[in-house]
């Protein structure tokens, strides 16, 4: 096994999040501590501006509400103002402070002996404005960047009050960019602490890794030697730590793993004499599908070589890369049918697949059962045959015989017009239940697809009335009829006899399942390419679970009354088949407790109508 380089090992890890945590925590603290500590100066700053400006604002507003006269030779306004000024700016922090007097807004002082020009001069400074106008006690104030020197400025507008009164304004310009350079100072001796906690901490972190690792390596060795089979080499204990139990752990699971190394042995061998004298073939594979085991009766089934197929595909083995992938096998819930049947002899295996999933589900592999199934289908195709045999398609020839044949028993053979008719239609009917039955012995070929329809163009709509007309006629209960077919003829191409038999089917299962009473509707309706034929009664209905598996040979709803009835489940079975010989669909709806209705539709060209019109 390949040593793990330094980049990855575990000492460059720990040190690499110790170091991180230390780092991250003293970055939370610091901007903490700084934010906190830079609100703190610039308050304090603010208000000690704000307490000397308070003092001013009272000189100033006794020295402007102060009674002069013109005539003496006193100090004015501003040459007080003047003195007041200078006196107060004796701070490295203010850089100017001007005195303006609110009706006028004019500048009656100003601290910077560089500026005493502006005295005398109107003011445009909109906070000043704003202050006198609004009487705002707590006055104006914003941080600025001064355009000449480049360093923060804080500038303050304090209203002067006499008697609640705003009589003047105090604009005072700070300089707070050594708030701001005390904390850049505080900020490199937080960095230098920083770094060197840093650095303590890595050289604290490389020695405790080197406790931690020290015994992961020699776990490490353990591991491998496990690896090649030796369960006699031991983890030395360096401590009582959860490290040191951790190794006398490992120690005790190589015990276990000798152990269950032996067990296993054992159960192999044991498992290995099972699947030789099973008589199924079984078939395990790998996670990719490769085999890796295959017992005697599936080489055999198969016709391989047990040591020549190990590590081929299971999808090859069997031959069905064309219908299946590796992933489908694996889904399959239903058996696979294996046809590896010649024109001499059948031969058909049916395949069962597991998948073998660990309990986190991850898929180590694939399990094939085979079971040879060939005198089971022989058996089945057999039933089937034989079911063709008493399918109760022969029941509505029979019956329609024996109406006209009562009829004519009860006088009508007395009838010279009437007599010949009933004779021909019941010869009709005895030629047709003879196609009936050859119908029904040839079912099977139709899976084969060995099936020739004797088709003709043939009017729907006057085949469709011939053959309501027989069933109204030959109706055993009281169960009315409703027709609604277009007026215009409408041409397909069919084979009458096996139509006939379609149509029989459906009608005569309506029949049966009506109420006394009901209605069975007869409906056709023309499409773009198709004409669609329907049926519906309002019998007891199909339950939703079964509506798709009434085409399906034997496959009875209710069998008692199917049975009592006469039925054989191969009715819509056929009437499918046919159907889809003719190229079209058929299909049923239901609502249990009001009816079924059964549906199919035939191909149709509205040209070919055309040229027979």
């Amino acid at each position: 096994m390949k040593k793990v380089g330094f980049f990855r090992s575990i000492h460059l890890k720990l040190v690499l999040i110790y170091v991180l945590l230390i780092l991250i925590a003293m970055q939370i603290i610091g901007a903490y501590f700084v934010r906190q500590l830079e609100e703190t100066l610039l308050k304090n700053f603010e208000t000690s501006i704000r307490e000397r400006v308070d003092l001013l604002s009272y000189y100033i507003g006794e020295e402007m509400t102060k009674e002069r006269n013109p005539e003496a030779n006193g100090p004015t306004l501003e040459e007080d103002v003047r003195n007041i000024l200078r006196d107060f700016n004796n701070t490295a922090d203010i850089s100017e402070v001007r005195v303006i007097e609110g009706t006028s807004l004019k500048i009656i002082g100003t601290s910077d002996p560089y500026k005493q020009g502006v005295v005398g001069q109107r003011s445009t400074d909109r906070m000043i404005w704003r202050v006198i106008a609004f009487s705002d006690d707590d006055g104006d104030h914003r941080t600025m960047i001064d355009r000449q020197s480049s360093n923060r400025i804080w500038i303050l507008v304090d209203p002067i009050k006499v008697k609640d009164e705003v009589i003047g304004a105090i604009h005072l310009v700070a300089n707070v960019e050594n708030v701001y350079s005390q904390m850049r100072t505080i900020n490199g001796i937080f960095a230098s602490g920083t770094a060197i906690s840093l650095a303590i901490t890595a050289i604290l972190v490389v020695l405790l890794a080197r406790t931690i690792t020290r015994p992961i390596t020699d776990m490490r060795k353990q591991a491998i030697a496990m690896s090649k089979g030796n369960f006699s080499r031991k983890v030395k204990v360096y401590g009582y730590d959860e490290i040191g139990e951790l190794a006398m752990t490992f120690n005790n699971l190589t015990k276990k793993l000798q152990e269950a190394q032996a067990t296993t042995e054992g159960e192999r061998r044991k498992l290995s004499s099972v699947l030789s004298y099973m008589t199924d073939g079984v078939i395990a594979t790998d996670r990719k599908g490769r085999v890796i085991l295959i017992n005697e009766p599936a080489a055999k089934m198969l016709n391989v070589s047990r040591e020549t197929i190990l590590s081929t595909s299971i999808i090859t083995l069997l031959g069905i890369e064309e219908e299946y992938t590796l992933e489908d096998l694996m889904m399959e819930r239903e058996s696979v049918i294996l046809n590896y049947s010649t024109e001499k002899k059948p031969y058909i295996l049916r395949a069962n697949f597991s998948v073998i999933q660990k309990e986190t589900g991850f898929v180590n592999g694939l399990i094939a059962v085979l079971h040879d199934i060939t005198e089971q289908e022989k058996i089945d195709m057999e039933r089937r045959e034989f079911v063709a045999n008493v399918s109760h398609e022969l029941r509505t020839p029979l019956t329609t015989m024996r109406s006209y044949l009562e009829a004519l028993a009860e006088g009508a053979w007395k009838d010279k017009e009437i007599a010949p008719q009933f004779l021909d239609v019941t010869q009709n009917e005895t030629e047709r239940m003879i196609r009936l039955v050859n119908a029904l012995l040839q079912l099977s070929k139709m899976d084969s697809k060995d099936y020739e329809l004797t088709t003709e163009w043939v009017n729907f709509v006057d085949f469709y009335h011939r053959i309501i007309d027989r069933f109204e006629l030959t109706k055993e209960h009281n169960v009315s009829f409703e027709r609604q077919l277009p007026d215009q003829p409408t041409f397909v191409e069919i084979d009458p006899d096996k139509l006939t038999q379609v149509m029989d089917n459906i009608i005569s299962n309506a029949m049966k399942y009506s109420p006394e009473g009901g209605k069975i509707t007869f409906k056709m309706e023309e499409e773009i390419d198709q004409i669609v034929i329907s049926v519906s009664d309002q019998g007891v209905g199909i339950p939703k679970d079964n509506l798709e598996k009434i085409f399906e040979r034997f496959y009875r709803v209710d069998k008692a009354r199917t049975r009592k009835l006469g039925g054989t489940g191969l009715g819509l079975a056929i009437a499918k088949e046919m159907v889809e010989a003719h190229g079209g669909k058929i299909w049923a709806t239901s609502v249990e407790g009001k009816g079924t209705t059964v549906s199919f539709s035939l191909p149709y060209v509205q040209t070919e109508e055309d040229d027979w019109e």
